[in-house]
């Protein structure tokens, strides 16, 4: 697989989470980590695993959250493999950034996140 080829499944990896979250589909959000992911949301704390990661945004998307949308990304070739993303997010609550999303193309050629960090800066 080439680079670009790489970089354009990642990118559809954050469009199917970032749908999967605005269609309010906490397993599908889920779906888009690898299964030993590990994702830090601050100030909410640290989930390792898909099961504690769906129950994280089903939690978030119980509470009312929705229409996530991504600013300012940039993606840049990981050294341990895939991509990083970083970018600002808004939702219809709430804002702040990603520091770093890890984007790894799996054995079945799907981009999942295998490491996620982002942070609430504020309430809307």
């Amino acid at each position: 697989m080439t680079e670009s080829q790489a970089l354009m499944r990642c990118k559809a990896g954050i469009a199917a989470w970032q749908n999967a979250f605005n269609t309010q589909d906490a397993k599908g959000c889920a779906d888009q980590y690898c299964s030993d992911a590990v994702m830090h949301a601050r100030p909410f704390g640290t989930f390792t695993g898909r099961e504690q990661i769906e129950q994280f945004w089903q939690d978030i998307i119980s509470q009312g959250f929705s229409n996530v949308d991504y600013t300012d990304v940039e993606w840049q070739a990981s050294p341990q493999g895939g991509y990083l993303l970083t970018s600002k997010w808004t939702m219809n609550k709430a804002y702040g950034v990603v520091h770093k999303e890890h984007w790894i193309v799996e054995e079945d050629g799907q981009a999942r996140l295998i490491f996620d960090e982002f942070e609430v800066q504020g309430e809307k």
